[in-house]
């Protein structure tokens, strides 16, 4: 390799004439051959963020119904521009399952070739070549079955699938596996703390739900957008009070908390439409916490409604990444009969 030295981080493979991290860069290079600390992964599906696949649906809408060929279209016009996952609206991505076919002599992955792995960082910093066109998508949800290649950098991070679980299923939790984790680190630091969960349903608020269970939480409130969701989530055992509510609907958020026994010491924002910032805010006692780990969460509306609600509440943005976060959240799976009765309706 000559265009430049390898950087732990993938500084080398950003086309940019700024510098910037892979993350933030318009373009990466996408090229086969590898720099010695980089592992190449062939791809056998991706999950895209929630958020993106949602903008992306809404903007391929015509007369109510989704152009699911321009939604793929899309996808993969992103992709080859961008040589990543990076939808550029939502600024989000999502991960993927794949088998290493080859790692650098100085990578320092602990991965090996022919080792079935999920990637626990973003597609929106992972250069990715798709070859297949995404002919096994039809575009109706968030899983893309597909065939190509990607690159992982000297301080990426992958899980191997473990033996006993479906590779779909593996890859919706370690999509998410980050929030449970966070949510256990939080909710341990208050004693029998009250936990609201908004999105307390889907893969995240689940898993989270469940986190605050064991890290001690005394009661649980899990907030949904329907009654059908809010049957389900019922059915799963994981929360004490089930309310139906427009999380966007400040007041009727905060009345919903209060009447299932808030305030809430943790509020955790699991939903990936915009505008929950303030209801999140009015949810959560004083000196309590709100943790952000939504894409569409406007964090400047969060700080500003914080600051004009004169609310003395710790808001955190959950980054994806907690050491050990992927084990964590495989446990839950295992552990809790109704996440995983949850994780699997959801695929179905």
């Amino acid at each position: 390799m000559t265009v430049r030295d390898a950087d732990p981080t993938g500084l080398h493979r950003v086309l940019d004439d700024t510098v910037v991290l892979p993350q933030a860069a318009a373009r990466l290079d996408t090229r086969r051959e590898l720099w010695p600390d980089e592992v190449r992964i062939r791809v056998e599906r991706l999950n895209l963020d929630a958020a993106s696949f949602r903008q992306l649906e809404r903007a391929h809408t015509v007369q109510g119904h989704v152009d699911r060929d321009a939604l793929r279209a899309e996808v993969l016009d992103i992709v080859a521009t961008r040589g990543k996952m990076q939808n550029p609206e939502t600024g989000s991505g999502g991960m993927l399952v794949g088998v290493v076919e080859e790692v650098g002599p100085a990578s320092p992955l602990g991965l090996r070739v022919g080792d079935r792995v999920t990637t626990l960082v973003s597609l929106t910093l992972t250069p990715l070549v798709i070859e297949d066109g995404l002919a096994g998508w039809d575009g109706h949800d968030e899983q893309v079955p597909c065939d190509g290649y990607a690159v992982l950098f000297g301080r990426s991070i992958a899980a191997v699938i473990p033996d006993d679980l479906p590779a779909a299923l593996s890859l919706s939790v370690m999509d998410v596996c980050g929030a449970p984790a966070l949510t256990a680190r939080v909710v341990s630091g208050y004693a029998d703390a009250t936990v609201a969960v908004i999105g307390g349903g889907g893969k995240s608020g689940s898993l989270s739900l469940a986190a605050a269970r064991q890290a001690g939480a005394r009661h649980l409130i899990g907030i949904v957008p329907h009654e059908e969701e809010a049957a389900r989530l019922r059915a799963s055992g994981l929360a004490d009070e089930v309310v139906v509510a427009d999380a966007r609907n400040p007041v009727a958020l905060r009345e919903a908390v209060e009447k299932a026994g808030g305030p809430a010491d943790v509020t955790v924002v699991c939903v990936d439409v915009p505008g929950c910032e303030g209801g999140a805010i009015l949810a959560t006692a004083d000196r309590g916490t709100v943790v952000f780990f939504s894409m569409a969460t406007s964090f400047s509306a969060a700080a500003l409604g914080a600051e004009g609600l004169a609310a003395d509440v710790t808001m955190l943005v959950g980054n994806g990444y907690v050491p050990g976060h992927a084990a964590y959240a495989l446990q839950l799976l295992r552990e809790y009969d109704g996440v995983r009765s949850l994780f699997e309706s959801r695929l179905a």
